[in-house]
């Protein structure tokens, strides 16, 4: 039989007080420190779309530079989107979305750092998702199929919990064998000819 920790031991979410309702986190007794964050975002495409973004023929425009744009306008309303994300003041954020032919992707990465008393993870996740969409939503006239990937942190540091790196191993997740945008048709997967 496992036998749980006492109460004391566990690990408390911090963004629920004791009866369980939702909080921010009073973050005024902790010093202003360095933070920084980054985030990335997988986004996948046939190759087709993939050749229409890079050579900027897709009729929206131009689908980097709009999504780059995005990302660092989502950051900034990161407390506004996540109901207990405490507002900060950004001192740096760069995304950067780079194409990857050989894996049939777009990378997207985001750097966010601030000076203060909480972590800019959030912001950095956010830039990195709020990219992600943008980019879906720049190609859907010609691809509804676009995944988005393994939004997720890849560093952090600052702060009292100190610095995290994401483990080289756990770094680019597989892909999906025999896998290809647009196999899936309204929740549901396509059945190939002859089957």
């Amino acid at each position: 039989m496992d036998r749980k920790p006492p109460r004391t031991e566990r690990r408390r979410l911090t963004h629920v007080d004791r009866s369980g309702r939702p909080r921010m986190v009073d973050v005024s007794a902790k010093p202003d420190t360095a933070r920084r964050a980054v985030a990335e975002a997988l986004v996948v495409l046939s190759q087709e779309t993939l050749s229409l973004v890079i050579d900027g023929r897709n009729a929206k425009g131009d689908v980097l530079t709009v999504a780059e744009l995005a990302g660092v306008m989502g950051a900034k309303r990161t407390s506004d989107l996540i109901p207990l994300c405490h507002p900060l003041a950004l001192t740096d954020l760069l995304v950067q979305v780079v194409p990857d032919r050989a894996a049939g992707v777009l990378r997207i990465r985001a750097e966010a750092a601030t000076i203060g008393p909480t972590g800019v993870e959030m912001e950095a996740l956010t830039a990195a998702s709020v990219a992600a969409l943008t980019v879906y939503d720049m190609v859907k006239g010609v691809e509804r199929g676009v995944e988005i990937r393994s939004v997720r942190l890849l560093s952090k540091t600052g702060g009292k919990s100190g610095d995290w790196v994401r483990s080289p191993a756990a770094e680019h997740p597989p892909a999906v064998p025999g896998h290809r945008p647009g196999d899936r048709s309204a929740g549901r997967i396509r059945k190939k000819e002859g089957t």
